[in-house]
């Protein structure tokens, strides 16, 4: 395996500096590029993603992640646009001054060099992945899922046809086999590999994180939660927790779990379970909720490993909480610092939760499901990172960078 796949690799960090010497019009209009023939290339990926979907169990959850249409594919080349129209995330000055000796010293925006991606399921990663390293001057090894394999290869050869068709090497964005093995070569490449991401389950992101030498950025599973505070406007709570629960479950910034202070619990659940049986929504619920929930048709008593959960499917937790501070605490111990909502009246009681909840993104009267590059004005995303350092939230152009200090000298000494 590593004969196979290490040239491959090498081959791309060969090829990554030749990005370093397009202008703004060539890199903007090799994006555009890529945009067109995703779009001529529709027939060719719709053709590849069937055979995938062929291969899955009709009733499997993941399916809806690993679908394109035309629609989709649609929305794809539209979020190739909007990052061609972005501005270069290299090139700029983050500090500059000069010292009593007379260096000059200036601290610039760098690619990050080769990126390395390990993903799941998802065919429109390998596109969102491709424009947004070759946007920001990086390379990129791409490693997909066995589930993906023909529409990424697809995916891949669409790419491959516009570096060629611009001059540049079709080894800046290589796709690697899909076959498990292959992620131990990519931790093991320090010296060729600059990051490494993984997108995916947790279990994916957890091997990655504890076995690769290269380092990593992690985008994190999402075990989101709605809190429906004792004085939200159930209408509006209704709306929101249907939309987060509903819209796209197999996503990880769909809710997995709705929290309901106990004073509204018994007027606003009856209001949200027509809603969520017109969805089929499935209800782990806690007994406190099980009780109110009695003869609704999708509802199973809530075990302890429920909470903390990541569906992907039309199921969610429900549990009743003493008030906010319940709440704070449930979502601190459950929570993946991913996505979190409350939904509530009471101003004191929202800023309260946006201080006190530690994650990427925290939310006050809306959906989670708005956490997600292109709807945050970033393009597409490789992911939402769900840590701390360099890059929370949705990792986008932006983050691709390091920085780099350059200093111009007379022949100073020291």
């Amino acid at each position: 395996m590593k004969q196979e796949v290490l040239p491959l690799i090498i081959k791309t960090h060969k090829a990554s500096p030749q990005l370093q010497d397009l202008d703004a019009k060539q890199l903007k209009q090799l994006i555009v590029s890529l945009a067109e023939e995703v779009e001529a290339g529709t027939a060719k990926l719709l053709k590849a993603n069937q055979k995938d979907l062929a291969l899955q169990a009709p009733d499997n959850p993941r399916n809806d992640r690993l679908l394109l249409n035309e629609q989709r594919i649609s929305a794809i080349a539209k979020s190739i646009r909007k990052v061609a129209r972005l501005q270069d995330p290299t090139g700029q000055v983050l500090e500059k001054r000069t010292l009593p000796n007379g260096l000059a010293l200036s601290k610039i925006t760098v690619p990050l060099g080769v990126v390395g991606a390990i993903y799941e399921s998802r065919p429109n990663v390998t596109f969102d992945i491709a424009s947004l390293c070759l946007r920001s001057r990086n390379a990129c090894v791409l490693k997909g899922s066995s589930e993906a394999a023909n529409t990424n290869k697809v995916a891949a050869d669409l790419i491959k046809k516009v570096l060629k068709n611009h001059g540049l090497s079709t080894d800046l964005v290589t796709l690697l086999p899909p076959d498990r093995e292959v992620v131990n070569e990519m931790f093991t490449a320090t010296r060729y590999i600059d990051v490494l991401i993984p997108r995916g389950s947790d279990s994916l992101i957890r091997y990655v994180r504890q076995n690769s030498l290269v380092p990593v950025i992690e985008t994190g599973a999402g075990v989101c939660h709605v809190f429906v505070e004792s004085k939200a406007d159930l209408d509006k709570a209704v709306d929101i927790v249907v939309n987060a629960k509903t819209s796209r479950p197999s996503v990880c910034n769909a809710a997995d779990a709705i929290l309901i202070d106990r004073k509204i619990a018994a007027k606003f659940i009856p209001k949200l379970l027509p809603e969520f049986q017109k969805h089929g929504v499935e209800v782990f619920a806690d007994a406190a909720s099980y009780r109110i929930m009695k003869g609704y048709p999708h509802l199973e008593k809530a075990q302890p490993e429920d909470f903390g959960r990541e569906f992907l499917s039309l199921r969610c937790a429900m549990k009743i909480v003493e008030g906010l501070d319940e709440a704070l605490e449930h979502i601190a111990k459950y929570s993946t610092r991913h996505s979190e909502a409350i939904v509530s009246e009471d101003k004191k009681a929202c800023e309260t939760f946006i201080r006190k909840v530690d994650a990427a993104a925290v939310y006050t009267n809306a959906s989670t499901r708005f956490t997600d590059g292109e709807e945050f004005g970033l393009g597409a995303e490789i992911g939402i990172s769900t840590q701390k350092l360099h890059a929370r939230g949705p990792f986008a152009l932006e983050k691709l960078v390091t920085e780099k200090w350059v200093i111009r000298g007379q022949g100073q000494i020291r």
